[in-house]
């Protein structure tokens, strides 16, 4: 019998959350946090979960802290939401991490890019189809950076593994994006505009239907406002929410996003729903920003 996925397309369509990882005073995951974090985005009506995701810093958490993250998300979500679980390092770890989701009920993978000085498009291919033949019952989701990668490769790995289904698209170029979706097959998988919010509205315009997001963590209704109104084409309406996020989105991406999961936590500890704690080569924010970031976040109808 064919998969078709369908579920899991349109969990891809919509607000992606990268829910952040908590961490106690002594730098444990903070298990209570995460998952009062969790109901905070379900509740606000949020229904695509990407633990270990980048927000989340999967590059900080070791092996164990990822399973847990892993097992935390698919627990408390339930049938309440679609999960996409992060996955990457080397082949057999990715492929282990995949199966351990696809084990907990999980119904999707996002593949990180891969971390190598020496990437070719070939190897690339290689990389995820080793990923994607291990888990053919879990949709897979290819995060591209890579501004040199084709769309033909993309569509080369798809021939190969029907799992591969969507696409969190990440290189900040719209035109490139337009150019590598349609090389790809526009209608062939489910585009995800990677970067967040404030390229959501550019990469709609060029076929996207969903978009990552860390912003929802600490507002999830000013997320959902954004993507309603660029699903009903209202543009005017999605650059409103655009205005509004966009000094926030500016702390994060500046000097190359050194703070980018920073000011989330920073964020959401000036509301008490979490510590600030981030793992190197993170840092807490300076104190100067501190005041900033919750004026911002207490501005927002959370």
């Amino acid at each position: 019998m064919t998969t078709t996925f369908e579920t899991q397309r349109t969990a891809l369509a919509d607000v992606v959350a990268i829910p952040v990882t908590p961490f106690t005073e002594d730098g444990r995951v903070d298990q209570d946090a995460h998952r009062a974090l969790l109901r905070r985005l379900l509740d606000g009506g949020v229904r695509t979960l990407t633990p270990n995701g980048n927000t989340g810093e999967f590059y900080a958490l070791t092996p164990e802290e990822r399973r847990l993250v892993t097992e935390l998300t698919v627990r408390e979500a339930g049938e309440r939401a679609v999960i996409l679980v992060g996955v990457g390092h080397d082949v057999p770890t990715a492929v282990a991490s995949a199966r351990h989701a696809r084990e907990l009920g999980a119904r999707m993978v996002m593949v990180h890019q891969p971390v190598h000085p020496y990437v070719s498009a070939a190897g690339w291919v290689d990389y995820h189809r080793a990923i994607a033949e291990a888990v053919p019952e879990l949709g897979v989701v290819p995060y591209i950076r890579n501004a040199q990668l084709s769309g033909a490769r993309l569509a080369e790995l798809a021939d190969h593994c029907p799992n591969v289904i969507g696409v969190k698209y990440a290189v900040p170029d719209a035109a490139k994006f337009a150019a590598f979706a349609r090389d790809a097959g526009l209608d062939r998988f489910v585009w995800v505009a990677g970067l967040a919010e404030p390229y959501a509205p550019s990469y709609f315009s060029a076929g996207a239907t969903g978009f990552t997001s860390g912003l929802v963590n600490v507002a999830p209704s000013v997320s959902l406002n954004m993507i309603e109104a660029l699903r009903s084409g209202d543009y005017p309406a999605a650059m409103k929410v655009w205005e509004q996020i966009r000094r926030f989105e500016e702390l994060r991406a500046a000097n190359g996003s050194a703070d980018n999961v920073t000011v989330v936590k920073e964020a959401l500890a000036s509301l008490g729903l979490c510590r600030r704690d981030v793992r190197p080569p993170s840092r807490a924010l300076p104190e100067e920003r501190r005041a900033e970031v919750a004026a911002i976040a207490a501005g927002w109808s959370v």
